[in-house]
């Protein structure tokens, strides 16, 4: 069978399965029962000065009878003592030697702060620290979160600060409240950050109540905009992460990956675009800790089945994939194809063609059901239908080449009969918006 045990600077586990720093890891009580489910590792929920939380705390976006494809919170660090989440850490650490125990922590941006709780958790005997630069809410009017992580510089302090006591690994989880993760995951790797984590939650509103006009969640008659996780952040997971695993700077440190990771295969892409450990926390919350299971026994199945021993035999594997869409090959060209023995008549991706797209599915109506066909020609190989279609591999997408690799550049470049391609200079971004 695969191996999933993972070695992350040196911090070992017998899967790459780690709860997030969450409520789900903000006590011994949970972890312990996390552990016996079978999770190789956890961060422990960040800990600094005390704070109060509010009541409620989650907000949800359900889509089509799917509950909870997103999920708000206002929630801030630990609320519980600091001396009773070191207590229950060093109990932890002897109790179950096998796993990974790492500490995600937050201060104030003073270094005498940052001193201070570093010397007094390493002392539990956890594995390593992951500094919070990333909470988009409640923390950023004192100095901390992602008013950290949207300045590499303050970063770059911070971590300076910790590397000089830290005696143990140091990973820095970062914001994606910024235009690009790339500048903050330098800044610190340069300092001296042995690792990343990414993504944070994504500063959200996630809806209103129509009858109280007040936002979700609601905190008596009024709400906070809170960090935005679950499925429906994976792609942004997926794209901040293969920035930093493309970066030459950033690719230097192992990434813990976060975001929206629900099944195995959410986990298989996580490690094929770089990571070396996968973090869950949305998950573990709807549908409770066995889920460990599934992941560990469908990612080990696809791992046999692909001939991949251990995990780094496929970690990375997707990352020189993703490239510039101007190196794309434009004669590059697919048409779809309808399986009339499978299509059930529903018409769903004629619609979708016939108002949304090209035109190119004919339709020719029949007393029982009718029937589609795609008219080649019209056909760009957008791949709409099939996305759209209910039955699985009901459509299918053919290719049909055009000719040899041809790519923007060059294209740019040919006097096809249409107005020439005059390269221009890219316009002045704005600030205001972020990707």
């Amino acid at each position: 069978m695969a191996d999933l045990s993972t070695n992350f600077l040196g911090i070992k586990s017998p899967n790459p399965f780690w709860l997030a720093s969450a409520p789900p890891t903000d006590k011994k009580y949970n972890v312990d029962r996390a552990f016996e489910a079978g999770w190789g590792g956890v961060v422990w929920k960040t800990l600094g000065d005390q704070v109060r939380n509010v009541s409620s705390r989650y907000g949800a976006v359900d889509f089509f009878g799917q509950k909870v494809m997103g999920l708000n919170n206002i929630e801030l660090i630990s609320d519980r003592p600091l001396d009773v989440n070191l207590k229950e850490i060093r109990e932890v650490v002897k109790e179950w030697p096998d796993r990974a125990i790492v500490i995600s922590l937050m201060a104030c941006t003073e270094r005498e702060a940052w001193h201070d709780l570093v010397k007094r958790t390493q002392d539990t005997g956890c594995h390593g620290f992951e500094l919070n630069f990333g909470c988009p809410h409640g923390m950023n009017e004192r100095g901390m979160g992602s008013a950290v992580g949207q300045d590499p510089e303050i970063a770059a302090m911070i971590v300076e600060w910790v590397m000089e006591v830290a005696e143990i690994p140091v990973i820095v989880k970062l914001t994606p409240n910024v235009h690009s993760v790339v500048p903050t995951g330098q800044a610190v790797v340069k300092k001296g950050a042995q690792a990343l984590s990414l993504i944070n939650t994504i500063q959200s509103v996630v809806g209103v109540d129509l009858d109280t006009l007040v936002p979700f969640p609601q905190v008596g008659n009024s709400s906070a905009f809170g960090g935005y996780c679950g499925p429906a952040v994976k792609p942004i997971a997926l794209k901040m992460l293969t920035t930093i695993a493309q970066d030459n700077i950033t690719n230097k440190v192992p990434i813990s990956g976060i975001g929206g990771i629900t099944t195995w295969r959410d986990a298989a892409e996580f490690i094929l675009l770089g990571s070396t450990s996968v973090q869950v926390c949305t998950a573990a919350m709807k549908y409770g800790f066995r889920i460990i299971d599934d992941l560990c026994e469908g990612l080990s199945n696809w791992m046999d089945e692909k001939g991949y021993k251990t995990l780094d035999d496929f970690k990375g594997k997707s990352i020189e994939k993703i490239t510039k869409w101007e190196s794309l090959d434009l004669n590059y060209h697919i048409v779809a194809n309808i399986n009339q023995d499978t299509c059930i008549g529903c018409g769903l991706c004629y619609i979708a063609c016939e108002d949304t797209s090209h035109q190119a599915i004919n339709i020719t109506r029949g007393a029982q059901k009718n029937k589609y066909e795609i008219n080649e020609p019209e056909c760009v190989g957008c791949n709409l239908c099939k996305l759209m279609c209910p039955v699985e591999n009901c459509i299918t997408m053919v290719e049909k080449p055009k000719g040899a690799y041809l790519n923007w550049a060059t294209y740019s470049q040919m006097d096809n009969g249409l107005q020439k391609f005059s390269p221009t200079a890219a316009p002045t971004p704005n600030p205001n918006i972020h990707s």
